[in-house]
């Protein structure tokens, strides 16, 4: 298998995949005692800053067909 290691592909998987560890990580530390409020914010603001780029990602690799 020849993957291109700098495509846009791999890096929308790379992002996915970092998005997920993210939402496990806010679940372990919404869920730990004391809860870190402010780490919880930080994660969850990264979190949507991941998922923001992978939406962008994939828009710019399947664009919308003109209607």
């Amino acid at each position: 298998m020849d993957l291109n290691l700098h495509s846009p592909e791999r890096r929308l998987i790379e992002l996915k995949i970092g998005h997920a560890d993210l939402n496990a990580l806010v679940d372990m530390t919404a869920q730990a005692l004391p809860i870190d409020e402010l780490m919880l914010r930080r994660l969850k603001k990264r979190r949507l800053q991941l998922r923001d780029q992978i939406s962008q990602l994939e828009l710019s690799l399947d664009p919308p067909e003109p209607a």
